[in-house]
């Protein structure tokens, strides 16, 4: 597929079929890194949604009765496919999202292991019984796929994010509508590619790409034969959905927005721990829902953390992800651009002050995209905007702290609880405080702290249920109690 020439009309995949959308609009994919047209690709809307729902209603029947050893066949194919194109996938996310194509490539396996853990996981879904206090009774638990389930999914992690929600639902015996996002449709088209090509019978797993997310959403929410939401995205989107989701009681599963804190305490290496907050809070041009928002370094060594962790952030080289020296690539849109300018504009206002950074990029490798220069932010206060607002782009904020009360105390205000991050040399210290962080996932020593073996999620206002690992398959089925009277 030449991504940037190929017009993809027929991008909606509905009962194992690629078609237009009953519309027949389309809309354009935008390259951020330069601002020029991919190609064209389906708008679909609510009609489209309700027939690929249906589609999956049909499909259900026979997919949740086949074996899991055929599910996990399935699945297996399909991690072989994405593994064996990993540089075809990986040159469409470069061209489509924009991230750097050393990153794409790590993405692509990573969207690959989802495919092979749930292969496996498929055949480990194991029912209990349960001793009576009846001579004459027993107890039998199950667990059953809860039917249709409507995902939606971001664009800045656009392969591997179907994928960890695909692949459980698949696992599990349920299937599945995917609406991606409207800035990324065509790593979601391959991704369906692959799976059509692995064997999936038609009308398990259904795509309907739409520039327009809402009327797919509404139908998500209203139609009764939906049986489970699915969503990774903003936290205003996900309450709407999950109200909307209320009204049936659907089930819901959410990874939502975060605000994460990076501690550094006083003991910790400063030159080591500014080299890993400077490579994890600009992954992906720090458009990662558990990227670092807030540093909190020890006033001991906070100004050799900012020495480092400046140093680092300057020299990094930001352009088109081919560029083998590149290691920032865009932001998505303007949108994001904007909020980068608002955000730096309202700490410096407050007293904070840029030690690199701090404005749009400028130059002819960089002027015609959507490129935000790396940014160090000292003097950070909980006045400021970017303290209490999710980033989502490359701008680190340190504050400095004095004991480890105050900066536990300081790290939890915040409604978010999706990852946090702590840097120390005492193993009790290190406990006590990962104990007391109220998030989902912490990171100790630790700038990746995510696999497919491992569950992700958050608490408070960044989510409900866990992805990956073994809890990922069990957000995908329902719990069936028998009792026999003997």
């Amino acid at each position: 597929m030449d991504v940037l020439t190929e017009t993809t009309a027929n991008s909606i995949y509905i009962d194992g079929q690629w078609r237009p959308a009953a519309s027949g609009e389309t809309f354009e994919v935008i390259n951020p890194a330069d601002g020029q047209r991919i190609t064209t690709v389906a708008a679909g809307g609510r009609a489209d949604a309700r027939a690929a729902i249906e589609s999956a209603a049909r499909a259900f029947p026979a997919w949740a009765a086949s074996t899991a050893y055929e599910r996990s066949e399935i699945l297996y194919r399909a991690w072989r496919i994405l593994t064996d194109r990993t540089e075809e996938l990986a040159r469409i996310l470069t061209t489509e999202q924009g991230k750097p194509l050393k990153a794409a490539r790590t993405e692509v396996k990573y969207a690959a292991d989802f495919l092979i853990w749930f292969a496996e996981e498929a055949k480990r879904v194991y029912g209990r019984t349960i001793p009576s206090a009846r001579a004459d009774q027993r107890f039998l638990v199950l667990h059953q796929p809860i039917g249709v389930v409507g995902a939606v999914t971001p664009w800045n992690y656009p392969i591997s994010m179907i994928t960890r929600k695909v692949a459980p639902a698949l696992a599990a015996g349920c299937t599945i509508v995917l609406k991606p996002a409207e800035d990324t449709p065509l790593c979601a088209i391959e991704v369906f590619k692959a799976l059509e090509a692995a064997g999936l019978p038609a009308g398990v797993a259904n795509l309907v790409t739409a520039r327009d997310p809402k009327p797919i959403g509404d139908e998500f929410i209203e139609n009764p034969l939906v049986g489970k939401l699915t969503f990774t995205g903003s936290t205003s989107v996900g309450k709407s959905l999950t109200r909307g989701a209320s009204d049936q009681l659907k089930r819901v599963s959410l990874e939502l927005g975060g605000h994460a804190p990076f501690i550094v305490f006083e003991d910790a290496d400063p030159v080591h721990a500014a080299k890993g907050a400077a490579l994890l809070k600009f992954l992906n041009t720090g458009q990662a829902c558990i990227s670092p928002n807030r540093f909190y370094v020890h006033a001991s060594i906070h100004d050799a953390f900012v020495e480092t962790f400046t140093d680092r952030v300057a020299k990094l080289q930001a352009g088109s992800g081919f560029d083998k020296d590149v290691a920032i690539g865009p932001l998505i849109n303007q949108a994001a651009m904007d909020k980068m300018s608002a955000q730096v504009s309202d700490a410096i206002d407050k007293g904070a002050v840029a030690t690199t950074g701090g404005a749009r990029m400028a130059g002819p490798a960089v002027e015609a995209g959507f490129f935000f220069a790396p940014t160090v932010l000292t003097g950070v206060t909980p006045d400021m905007r970017i303290y209490r607002e999710e980033t989502f782009g490359p701008i680190g904020a340190v504050c400095r702290f004095d004991n480890e009360t105050d900066v536990i105390r300081a790290a939890n205000d915040t409604r978010y609880g999706l990852a946090a991050y702590i840097y120390t040399r005492d193993l009790s210290r290190a406990l006590r405080v990962s104990e007391a962080l109220k998030f989902g996932m912490v990171g100790v020593n630790d700038i990746n702290p995510t696999s497919a073996a491992a569950p992700f999620g958050g608490v408070k206002e960044s989510g409900l249920g866990r992805e990956g690992a073994q809890e990922g398959i069990f957000e995908y089925l329902d719990t069936k109690l028998i009792g026999i009277s003997l």
